[in-house]
């Protein structure tokens, strides 16, 4: 059911335990109030277009207002979004159509999202289809067509994409692999050897001659793969502050 009402009595129920599994947006409503009148039907169409991947709890705040004071309702329609038990995003007074689904889908991933999520060929071909700015989808494709040698395709990828860490590692990559070197570094990055092939690469640091820079852009592309505090990146950071600086 896309749509609930709900009370005082089972709030706990349909809203904070039910959004552990699917996220529920609230709006907090009153038959008196006219922007309510007109909010409420966008809210539902929004719903109903994510049949399945949200639902719509309305409280009625006449009839509630202990929950409405619990939750500090002072202005209606107030609109608040839960998602794993807590509340995560909220809104006061009518907003227009597209601001109201705006603010659906920072709460339900896009097929795009799942898509570029699920990170294989076919998903990220079509998430770019879907959305052909998606630079995140771009880079990851370029990443696999790179690795499986076919370069020019890459880099046609990567034109489009915004600068960033990720995409000028590539793009260096591309340059170095044309040129014929580290390849080995880039078998092991393939084969999701990373502390392997940061090895590589900081001697390739070491001992490059004119090509440092090209380097030292995938180093860091590929640190940002890792999490700040993953022991490997941070001895791999410091190595590379190290022949830097």
């Amino acid at each position: 059911m896309t749509v609930v009402d709900v009370g005082e009595a089972d709030f706990e129920r349909e809203v904070i335990a039910r959004s552990r599994t699917l996220p529920v947006v609230v709006d907090f409503w009153a038959a008196w109030c006219g922007p309510c009148r007109q909010l409420g039907p966008l809210l539902e169409s929004a719903a109903a277009a994510r049949e399945g991947q949200v639902v719509l709890a309305k409280v009625d705040t006449d009839a509630n207002p202990v929950l409405a004071s619990s939750f500090g309702i002072q202005g209606i329609p107030a609109v608040k979004a839960f998602r794993d038990g807590a509340q995560v995003a909220e809104f006061v007074g009518a907003l227009p159509r597209p601001e109201v689904e705006a603010f659906f889908d920072a709460l339900v991933p896009s097929e795009a999202d799942a898509l570029v999520a699920a990170g294989d060929e076919p998903s990220l071909r079509r998430a770019l289809e879907l959305a052909p700015m998606r630079s995140d989808a771009a880079t990851e494709l370029a990443r696999i067509l790179i690795a499986r040698g076919e370069l020019e395709e890459g880099q046609l990828l990567l034109a489009n994409v915004p600068e960033g860490f990720a995409a000028e590692g590539l793009r260096a990559r591309i340059a170095l692999a044309s040129a014929g070197l580290l390849a080995d570094a880039f078998s092991a990055i393939d084969a999701g050897e990373a502390a392997r092939a940061f090895e590589l690469l900081l001697d390739g640091l070491r001992n490059a001659n004119g090509q440092q820079e090209d380097v030292r852009r995938v180093l860091v592309g590929e640190l940002t793969r890792l999490t700040p505090d993953d022991e490997l990146a941070r001895e791999t950071r410091r190595q590379l502050a190290a022949l830097l600086f």
